[in-house]
């Protein structure tokens, strides 16, 4: 049970922002168990409060975490902005779960606690997107066009269309995840309706152009790549979940997910954004040339991508 004073802190940060990122996140790297729970207030208010500060608390914590430099502005977008109390309730519930799930009922109980947030939310996440370099141009390009799976079957061997279609056949994938019309996607307010119909069809193929395995701790990872592309809502509250579950409830966790988040958060900040690419003209190069063409570095994961399947079988 996590306590109730604790709680009381982790809100109250969250509401109100009055932290540096940067500082939480070195002294969370050199052990400061209390550091992690005050950065990760901070990704719950960027996730699930005031998505304007996911630049900034993300930027500013990766500089914490990786470059061990923390600068006094971190905080400047500071601000009360509380959030609905039944929000609190269902995520105060989700962490004290101790129920075994897959991945699919993590994601839907993720998803659900989006459907808490205060009436002000959405304008809030558009007004955050354009803040990243080439959202607007590539929403601009309209609703995009579903990837045909016979396409892909057509594609060369080796190449990255051929490779798509291996991935999503071989492990029985749909291939854009979730069906774009099943969420009435195309209800949202632009340009929120592109952006999410767009990660749903890319995904799984940032997957192999990132260099992101589909593996437990490399689904983490890219959940933090799709944040620094464009400040992905879902992703910013998955993390904001799975940041606070280790730091309240398993802080053994905060090494390993810190630094897998925050190194891929900043690979995609070094990274063309690829949202407005056009795949379907790239479907017959390899994924190296692709990645040359786009100039993208692979991510250097800082730890197997398999290891939590290697944990998991060392136990059985």
């Amino acid at each position: 049970m996590i306590e109730m004073s604790v709680r009381s802190r982790f809100e109250a940060l969250a509401s109100s922002g009055a932290a540096s990122p940067g500082a939480l996140a070195k002294a969370a790297r050199g052990g400061d168990v209390s550091a992690a729970r005050d950065l990760a207030a901070l990704f719950a208010r960027a996730g699930f409060i005031d998505p304007g500060v996911i630049a900034s608390v993300y930027d500013a914590a990766a500089a914490g975490w990786i470059d061990q430099v923390a600068t006094p502005e971190d905080a400047s977008q500071a601000g009360v902005l509380e959030a609905p109390a039944q929000l609190w309730k269902d995520f105060w519930d989700f962490l004290e779960d101790d129920t075994p799930t897959d991945a699919g009922g993590f994601t839907m109980r993720t998803a659900a606690l989006g459907g808490r947030l205060d009436a002000g939310f959405e304008t809030r996440a558009i007004a955050a997107s354009l803040q990243f370099n080439g959202v607007r141009e590539a929403a601009a390009q309209g609703w995009p066009e579903r990837f045909r799976i016979e396409d892909l079957a057509r594609c060369p061997e080796g190449s990255l269309g051929w490779e798509f279609h291996e991935l999503i056949v071989k492990n029985g994938f749909d291939l854009e995840v979730l069906d774009r019309d099943a969420l009435g996607l195309a209800r949202l307010t632009p340009p929120l309706d592109y952006l999410n119909v767009r990660i749903l069809q890319c995904h799984d193929l940032w997957h192999i152009i990132g260099g992101y395995r589909t593996t437990s701790l490399h689904e983490v990872a890219i959940s933090g790549f799709q944040l620094g592309q464009f400040g992905h809502n879902y992703s910013a509250q998955f993390l904001a979940v799975v940041t606070a579950k280790a730091s309240l409830v398993r802080p053994e966790g905060i090494p390993l997910l810190f630094d897998v988040i925050l190194t891929a958060w900043r690979h995609a900040r070094n990274t063309p954004q690829l949202l407005g690419a056009d795949w379907p003209s790239l479907w017959d190069l390899s994924a190296d040339a692709v990645r040359q063409r786009l100039g993208v570095t692979p991510y250097a994961s800082p730890f197997p991508a398999d290891l939590f399947e290697q944990l998991q079988a060392q136990a059985a």
